[in-house]
């Protein structure tokens, strides 16, 4: 379980105080996967960061009681120059895993070809995420953070390829995912939030959230 009490997050931004969130509370139970609706600058990114740990609140308490993943798209504990091979397996000892083994699917998934040899700072921007999306699933989360706003990849096979083990992954873990799109959640979320004014309101389904988040952004 993830769970997050009276947790208040904001940011100076030069001319005024940016509320994040205000005393929020939440849980994400394992077993439902949800998606949170945001609109783009209210702190989407902010609030997957603070679920990974990567960001620290303000006030309150977040607690973890499962394995909580980095979010899709973070580059912070790989090494330039060290090459995809090798950071795998330098993760991989990390989390306490196989290191032929997370190689060897990472090598796979991503089909990197010879760069997988090569420093990751050579790397491109749709590159570097294959493999980061590849070293994720490689690794054993209960919970896996999707960040809409993260790296994207425009090689097709390789979307199409681990989308697919992504969805299956749906069956034995938990996605918590944000977006600023209800479309993107649909594949993904079994319940869902919106997160407006430092708030977040919890809903059973995506579409009680889309109603709410609908009203606010468009009406």
């Amino acid at each position: 379980m993830l769970e997050f009490e009276n947790v208040s997050k904001s940011f100076w931004t030069g001319k005024q105080r940016k509320v994040i969130l205000d005393r929020v509370s939440f849980r994400v139970e394992l077993g439902n996967s949800i998606g949170i609706l945001a609109p783009n600058g209210t702190g989407k990114t902010t609030l997957i960061n603070m679920m990974a740990g990567l960001e620290k609140p303000d006030e309150g308490a977040i607690r973890r009681s499962c394995k909580v993943s980095f979010p899709l798209g973070f580059m912070g504990g790989v090494v330039s120059r060290l090459s995809a091979m090798e950071n795998a397996r330098y993760i991989a000892k990390i989390y306490g895993l196989d290191p032929d083994y997370v190689e060897a699917y990472c090598r796979w998934l991503c089909g990197l070809g010879e760069y997988f040899d090569q420093p990751v700072g050579t790397y491109s921007s749709g590159m570097r995420a294959r493999f980061n999306f590849s070293l994720m699933l490689a690794l054993d989360f209960d919970i896996y953070l999707i960040d809409e706003g993260m790296p994207s990849t425009t090689d097709v096979e390789f979307n199409k390829k681990a989308g697919s083990i992504l969805q299956e992954r749906l069956a034995t873990t938990t996605i918590v995912i944000v977006s600023h799109q209800a479309k993107t959640l649909e594949k993904f979320a079994r319940s869902a939030a919106v997160l407006l004014d430092g708030q977040l309101y919890m809903f059973d389904t995506l579409e009680e959230a889309k109603q709410l988040y609908d009203y606010e952004t468009q009406g």
